[in-house]
């Protein structure tokens, strides 16, 4: 999504980070680029075996004349480590910045420790920075709660109120951090009943609280130049839902660039790991592991992440071709043989040596993304390639009109990729979509199945009882009926001759593209075009668009946030009432079993909003998922930002984050599987 530059919520986070290591000291607009403010060397992350961040510094020793700047969180773990190094004189003076506010009874046990062991001269600041939240693109993020097992914890019956109450309070610190660092107080709106209502009406009463006692207001005008106090429809809108509004978008296949490197590559924090031969001919070799980072500064990632694949696959085409006709001008020019031969050529001609050494950081640095993501998309077709992903794409799009015998037939299918795990998707997308009721008999025979195929079926039981207690209702709408996909029986064989000239493109250690490479590819292309996905608003995009833009929104979807919250916390009217604790996220103190859907009988109690609060409509919009969040859900809702401001001077933004981003198979084995063998107990 195009947003202005300095305004998403990736660009807010960095510039909170250059603050801290500028020492809380405002930026000159001169300074604004330089990393290395005060003489501080920038965090570097690096990340576990597991895809987690560890956040180290540059130490180059003992120095006790140079300054530290600490960001952590604020525990007793890391308050003794701290204490720690002072003690030992490492460094001197230590600038504290926590990830969230510390608690009283740590902040006054950390003085303790500070005055016991005589370090309060050591410390020069101490800061709550409000950043403890990951920001993967310009306007995405996840509170990284993967280790919590939010979407178990929130649904299982074994869960105690503490666990409840602690992961409630983590989800209310992180969204308020997210808010502080966009630098405005929300309207915040969410469904009656379950989490989504106890997390809305603590985080309104902590913004209240703070707004109202707080010394240094964070939204005051003074403090946040971008902060705005004004009227609502000044105001961005957040949006909490529970992950039970929509399961399907969880486990659906979907076929853009960005959810098949989620889905089929595993990606963590921006960054996959690849297995190639390290030697095509020779097999006996065996593979090495490559790792690549998709970062903001790649411009075919920007460009593409949200595309559909045969798009990417044309892309990737157009931009190998600039780039070797861009390097063959350069080549003529200078009479050099090659732009690797450039800089070592010293019979290039003299009025075009300089402006060619100036282009070859910019080439170099193209060949090195494109190269990369001709390696992305190999790895990719091989995947799709062996789980077949195309069939299941092609099934899902049309799910409601699969009858029981076809999906029994098409799990029966051995040919129907190597993975098992894909047919349990596609099963449960199709089960909790179908109108058509399945008996016993019916489902033993899905079981069973599915059981044959290889499939670990552990998670059943609590899908049974998610479809039992309320119909899974899906606003899923078609926009466009003609752009249905069409069925394209050969399509398998396609990919299987795209890879073949995506390895041939590998082994080529030339400037430029094969010369075949073009009319390769638009053969490919010319038999797959076809095969784009239809033009589909998501259940949770129709929620935002009728909370956005209720003008244009469907009337099923009007009715389904008719009686959402409204929650103001700048207003003294706009406040919903305050469930008691942890009996909203059980929907009403145990009377609906977990596994309800939010706004079911039983559920606790709130304000509604007026009808004009209803209609007032949004520019900006920040839609938050407990229980795990969604690529397809992330991309499908910058497809209908895009969709719906063609042509207009003013572009909606919107903001999607969760508790965890998660693919479909740590949806399954890590969240479902386990609520499943409760059920099944």
């Amino acid at each position: 999504m195009a947003t202005v530059k300095g305004h998403s919520l990736r660009d807010r986070q960095i510039a909170s980070l250059k603050l801290v290591l500028n020492l809380n000291e405002p930026l000159d607009q001169k300074d604004e680029n330089d990393s290395h403010a005060n003489g501080l060397a920038p965090a570097v992350p690096i990340l576990t075996a597991q895809g987690e961040p560890i956040w180290k510094v540059l130490v180059f020793d003992d120095l006790e004349d140079a300054p530290v700047v600490y960001l952590v969180e604020p525990t007793a773990q890391n308050l003794q480590a701290i204490t720690s190094d002072l003690q030992k004189g490492l460094y001197s003076p230590a600038y504290l910045n926590f990830l969230y506010s510390i608690p009283r009874p740590l902040l006054e046990d950390f003085a303790a420790q500070t005055a016991t062991a005589g370090n309060s001269d050591k410390i020069a600041q101490l800061y709550d920075q409000y950043l403890n939240f990951i920001v993967a693109e310009p306007d995405l993020f996840s509170l990284g709660m993967q280790k919590k097992h939010t979407y178990w914890t929130l649904n299982s019956a074994k869960t105690t109120d503490e666990e409840l109450d602690n992961v409630v309070d983590r989800i209310v610190s992180g969204l308020f951090s997210v808010i502080v660092t966009m630098g405005v107080v929300p309207i915040i709106r969410c469904p009656k009943g379950a989490a989504a209502e106890m997390i809305a009406g603590k985080l309104d009463r902590k913004l209240r609280d703070h707004i109202l006692n707080s010394r240094d207001n964070l939204f005051s005008s003074s403090a946040r130049p971008s902060s705005s106090a004004g009227t609502p429809t000044s105001r961005p809108v957040l949006i909490i839902l529970d992950r039970n509004v929509d399961l399907n978008s969880m486990l659906s296949h979907s076929w853009t660039y960005q959810s098949l490197v989620h889905d089929v590559l595993n990606m963590k924090l921006n960054r996959i790991t690849i297995e190639t031969p390290i030697d095509e001919n020779n097999p006996a070799k065996g593979t090495t592991k490559k790792s690549y980072d998709l970062t903001s500064t790649d411009f075919f990632w920007t460009k593409n992440a949200g595309l559909p694949f045969p798009q990417v696959a044309e892309d990737i085409d157009t931009e190998l071709s600039k780039y070797k006709e861009d390097a063959a001008e350069i080549t003529r020019k200078t009479g050099a043989s090659s732009i690797e031969d450039l800089q070592n050529d010293t019979s290039a001609k003299a009025q075009h040596l300089k402006a060619a050494i100036t282009l070859l950081p910019e080439l170099r640095e193209r060949k090195a993304i494109l190269d990369m993501h001709m390696n992305i998309l190999a790895a990719l077709l091989t995947g799709i390639k062996d789980r077949q992903l195309d069939n299941y794409f092609q099934v899902e799009e049309n799910i409601m009109k699969q009858t029981k015998a076809q999906v029994l037939e098409f799990i029966r299918d051995n040919a129907k990729g190597k993975d098992p795990l894909d047919k349990l998707r596609l099963f449960v997308i199709w089960f909790l979509s179908t109108e058509q009721n399945t008996s016993t008999v019916e489902w033993n025979q899905f079981k069973e199945a599915l059981t044959a195929a290889g499939v670990d079926t552990a998670c059943l039981p609590y899908i049974w009882q998610v479809r039992a207690t309320t119909k899974m209702t899906q606003l899923t709408t078609i926009n466009n009926p003609s752009s249905q996909p069409s069925q394209t029986s050969d399509l398998f064989g396609r990919f299987s001759s795209l890879s073949t000239r995506l390895t041939d493109r590998l082994k080529d250690t030339g400037v430029g593209v094969p010369g075949n490479l073009a009319s390769n590819f638009d053969s490919l292309i010319g038999g797959i075009k076809n095969f784009l996905p239809a033009d589909r608003d998501l259940t949770i995009t129709k929620i935002v668009e009728s909370i956005m833009d209720p003008q244009a929104a469907s009337t099923s979807a009007i009715a389904k946030t008719e009686n959402y919250l409204y929650f103001d916390p700048r207003s003294a009217n706009a406040r919903g009432t305050m469930p008691p604790p942890s009996a909203a996220i059980r929907a009403g103190g145990g009377s609906a079993p977990p596994g309800a859907l939010p706004g079911a009988p039983g559920s606790g109690p709130g304000t509604g909003a007026s009808f004009g609060q209803r209609r007032q409509g949004y520019s900006d919009a920040v839609v938050f998922t407990v229980g795990g969040g969604s690529m397809d859900e992330y991309g499908n809702l910058q497809e209908w930002v895009a969709r719906t401001g063609e042509g207009k001077a003013a572009r909606k933004r919107v903001v999607y984050g969760s508790t965890e981003l998660l693919n479909a198979r740590e949806f399954i084995t890590e969240e479902l599987e386990r609520l499943g063998r409760e059920f099944g107990s």
